[in-house]
């Protein structure tokens, strides 16, 4: 009976046992229910055959269907304290952050790296709304400053994705001390004449909107993302009206004056090239000293000699700035952009195995 136990019963049980299946195999459309194979999606940069919906894409995700050839130079992003204020309320805000930083692979919310764009070397950052809900905390506001920064010290455009839901309440007032902060670093690109492109995705609401996110020399938002301030059934219910159809989409507020354009995904890139180069001749016959002017100001983040070749790229610790305020100007950075391998799906698998 032994060839019984040990073959038969082993090959029926392996024969009855269920398949394990992954759970973004097939994705389902918000909008229409159509259910769509996630390799099929990806493929489409996410946006979804049948409908024509733009779902939501993760930071490494962007910067890889932005830069040519997929290729980029992430930014060594300041760390900043994880839990200044001990917050806790059905669960520990430190645990909260595990979690996220566990499930989307990145330190916090905001991703961006350094490529070429058409040629150009252009600097852009990522909100990952997927990370608690894209909300701006200390580490995603000190991630935008250094950003912008970045941009200066290169001499090259800035082009921000955002979504977000808001400001990180687990922060208190901290997290609105970035809206002043970051609008004093979308000032420092103006005087230094340099183009700054935002690409407003669905959702970008709350403090976002109500800082950097409408600060932009060029606003493009993707087709129907909800983009404003308070919610419309936070709105409706303050005003006690019904609002019109389409209300804070992409559409109502390109018909209103709002954005400037609303660019579908698949064209996005190939606009943003057409926008950075229109912008950047302005300064073709820029002089010396116009030059020396847009390197005053000292970045967070030096160039990198490894910058005329970049591949993808994770998101690495970088020096801690203790308080999360900006670092004094006669700091040197530690390290400089670190390159290597992204997956092709966006995820870090590194900073998720350190999580």
């Amino acid at each position: 009976m032994n060839w019984i136990n040990s073959v038969v019963r082993p090959k029926i049980r392996s024969f009855l046992r269920k398949k394990e299946i992954p759970d973004n195999l097939w994705v389902k459309c918000p909008e229409t229910g159509q259910m769509i194979y996630y390799k099929d999606l990806e493929a489409n940069q996410f946006v979804v055959p049948g409908s024509d919906f733009h779902m939501r894409m993760t930071g490494p995700a962007r910067l890889k269907a932005l830069f040519d050839d997929g290729k980029y130079a992430a930014l060594h992003l300041p760390d900043v304290p994880h839990d200044p204020l001990k917050f806790r309320d059905e669960r520990r805000y430190s645990e909260r952050l595990k979690d996220a930083r566990s499930k989307t692979g990145l330190n916090d919310a905001v991703h961006s790296g350094i490529g070429k764009l058409h040629g150009d070397t252009v600097v852009a950052a990522v909100q990952d709304f997927d990370f608690m809900g894209g909300s701006l905390g200390t580490a995603a506001g000190e991630a935008v400053i250094s950003s912008m920064r970045a941009a200066l010290v290169r001499n090259a455009p800035f082009i921000l994705f955002a979504a977000s839901g808001g400001a990180r309440m687990q922060e208190g007032i901290l997290s609105l001390m970035q809206m002043p902060r970051t609008t004093v670093a979308v000032e420092e690109l103006r005087e230094a004449n340099l183009p700054y492109i935002v690409v407003l995705t669905n959702p970008t609401t709350g403090g976002v909107t109500a800082s950097y996110a409408m600060l932009g020399d060029i606003h493009i938002a993707e087709p129907g993302a909800l983009i404003g301030f308070a919610g419309p059934r936070v709105i409706e219910q303050t005003i006690r009206e019904q609002l019109p159809a389409g209300f804070q989409r992409s559409e109502y507020l390109l018909e209103h004056g709002m954005v400037d354009m609303v660019v579908h995904r698949h064209d996005l890139r190939a606009t943003l090239a057409r926008i950075c180069n229109l912008l950047l001749h302005r300064r073709l016959d820029a002089t010396a000293e116009d030059q020396v002017k847009a390197l005053v100001h000292r970045p967070a983040i030096a160039a990198s000699p490894e910058e005329q070749a970049p591949v993808q790229a994770q998101d690495a610790p970088a020096k801690h700035s203790g308080n999360g305020l900006d670092k004094s100007h006669h700091e040197e950075p530690e390290a400089e952009e670190v390159l290597t391998q992204a997956p092709s799906n966006g995820a870090n698998q590194e900073t998720s195995q350190n999580a």
